[in-house]
């Protein structure tokens, strides 16, 4: 099965070093990286040309965000499935795409899914939070759950299919596109119940208590254009279903620090 990893970029010459040795360390053979960068004047592209031997593709242009950058990947990938891990994230381990492909082989699914950390920015080995997802049950995209975005991998003709990003939406594009795979095309999918992916805080929806508000309230004007209710009670739903990842944490045997 033949993966498509896209990763966006922008002046992200400190961390995107992290992302491509993550890649190139992966096991999985038939593995196509995109690069998607938004003319990054820091010195990224010297980056991926140093550590990008193994990417397929590199496109340096200007875009209208990161959902925008997405979607120029997304009309290049010719893998069996797509996923997104951006300039700031890195795979658990060197078997994370392995195990994914292999699920979605196995199961005869539409997508798989499995957990996410978020790291320190600066000490990835510290944890900050565990995203430990859950199976997704019909409708619970309505209540605000949503698969770790990063460890998403989906058929690429369902994506297709669905549109890709709606550029209405700055921070939460992604959960209104998990909404309408998996509430309105309903979308097979298998929850892996490993770590995936290592997120550094700090990104766009993370980064500021003003961009989470902001964000939960754009995820709820997602669930009303797409004919689910939102408001209020979506929102504080939606806040209350993140707490436990700030309370637990997984078996240090999941996440081991081979990887940079």
């Amino acid at each position: 099965m033949k993966i498509t990893i896209i990763t966006v970029a922008y002046n992200s010459a400190r961390t995107i070093g992290d992302t491509l040795r993550s890649v190139a360390a992966q096991s999985h053979a038939d593995i196509e990286h995109i690069v998607i960068d938004g003319a990054s004047t820091d010195g990224t592209l010297d980056v991926v040309r140093r550590e990008g031997q193994h990417v397929s593709r590199v496109v340096s242009q200007p875009d209208r965000g990161i959902y925008d950058a997405m979607n120029k990947g997304l009309a290049l990938a010719t893998g069996d499935a797509v996923g997104f891990l951006n300039s700031d994230d890195m795979f658990a381990t060197e078997h994370s795409v392995a195990h994914l492909a292999a699920t979605l082989e196995s199961n005869a699914v539409d997508a798989v899914f499995g957990d996410l950390v978020f790291v320190d920015a600066k000490d990835t080995q510290r944890v900050v939070r565990y995203w430990r997802a859950q199976p997704h049950l019909p409708g619970a995209s309505a209540s605000g759950w949503m698969p770790p975005h990063p460890t998403l991998y989906v058929r690429l003709d369902a994506l297709r299919r669905s549109g890709g990003f709606s550029l209405n939406y700055r921070l939460q594009a992604d959960f209104e596109l998990t909404l309408r795979l998996f509430e309105i095309q309903k979308i097979r999918a298998s929850y892996l119940p490993e770590v995936l992916v290592r997120m550094r805080m700090g990104g766009a929806t993370t980064g500021s208590l003003r961009n989470i508000i902001r964000g939960n309230v754009e995820a709820s004007r997602a669930c009303r254009s797409n004919g689910f209710p939102g408001g209020l009670r979506f929102i504080a739903r939606k806040m209350a279903s993140r707490l436990p990842q700030f309370l637990t944490r997984p078996q240090p045997a999941i996440i081991p620090s081979e990887l940079p």
